[in-house]
């Protein structure tokens, strides 16, 4: 087996050789940009990692480990754009450093490369590893669309917030856990307990992330903190106070996400006091401590040697449980 550091190797020297046409420049230049912008690389790590527990081949791997780094990749052009966000990865996004039109364009174009990527597979494996690659993709974008809804919706409630996690990010560390394992010839049953033990790792993943926008370290972060309550957000954190709040804090904290005078940065501070004071981060680490015990059961269910899985065990605790 490969280690993670090896395959995090081989990952970052086929990213760093990537090239495409360079006219339009305006075109190709962002897809560069965006891919050299670094990142922990999860999901194509996931993808390998699928497919070595099964003892596949990972230099014929890494091509199409990389049509899931750029399909997730153009998600976040577009995210970008809908959530207004200045920064990613510590960098200006794609629409503040060109323009909202040239990264949608460039997002589109990188999707189109994504299948082009994934299609550099067994013949005989393809028609699978395409129907749950393109059933993924809708998923993320129905799991956009729900994020967005609930911007705007009144009543929404915490198994409405889990459903839209899973949609938007979940499905697709499932997708490149199962991938990799449909690649390297695991039976159906062993490639859906992989995708399992992927579903709970990202709505763990999720839930850390969103305890990262209200309580991280932005430098370590590599975006701005509280970007999801300045844009109302109704995350695990606001759900949670909702559900547990007395009526003052209830009332402060329906105040906060309703007036728009409220500057920002008070806004922010506002409401992470109210957030302190409800003990919501350990609310939400508890959770979190759920998924990860959900996800090793579905580990442990796989029909490989214990040992083979340890560094995905070692992942799994290093995503979760990240510090601030």
């Amino acid at each position: 087996m490969h280690s993670l550091s090896s395959l995090r190797t081989k990952l970052e020297q086929s990213i760093a050789a990537l090239s495409f046409q360079d006219k339009p420049v305006e075109l190709y230049e962002p897809i560069i940009y965006t891919m050299n912008l670094g990142g922990k690389r999860i999901r194509p790590l996931l993808f390998l990692m699928g497919c070595d527990l099964f003892d596949g081949d990972i230099e014929s791997s890494l091509r199409p480990a990389l049509a899931i780094e750029l399909f997730h990749n153009f998600t976040l052009l577009h995210d970008d754009i809908m959530d207004k966000a200045p920064l990613r990865r510590g960098k200006d996004t794609v629409y503040k450093k060109w323009n909202t039109n040239i990264a949608i364009l460039s997002g589109d174009t990188m999707f189109a490369i994504a299948y082009d990527f994934l299609t550099e597979v067994d013949p005989a494996l393809l028609p699978e590893m395409l129907k749950l690659f393109t059933q993924t993709a809708r998923e993320v974008c129905e799991g956009q669309q729900y994020d967005m809804n609930f911007e705007k919706q009144s009543s929404v409630t915490i198994a409405d917030y889990i459903q839209m996690i899973r949609l938007k990010t979940a499905v697709l560390l499932g997708c490149s856990l199962k991938l990799g394992a449909i690649l390297g010839h695991a039976s159906p049953v062993d490639a859906n307990f992989i995708y399992g033990f992927g579903e709970n790792l990202g709505l763990g993943f999720q839930l850390q992330d969103d305890l990262l926008d209200v309580f991280g370290n932005e430098d370590k972060f590599g975006k701005a903190i509280g970007g999801d309550i300045v844009t109302n957000k109704k995350t695990f954190l606001y759900l949670k106070a909702m559900e547990v709040a007395v009526p003052n804090d209830l009332s402060a904290l329906k105040h906060c996400f309703s007036d728009p005078k409220i500057q920002p940065k008070e806004k922010v501070n506002r409401v992470r006091d109210i957030y302190t004071r409800l003990d919501i981060h350990e609310k939400t680490k508890d959770q979190i401590d759920i998924y990860y015990a959900n996800a090793l059961k579905c580990l442990q269910e796989i029909h490989v040697e214990e040992n083979r899985k340890e560094e995905l065990k070692a992942l799994a605790k290093q995503l979760l449980f990240r510090d601030f």
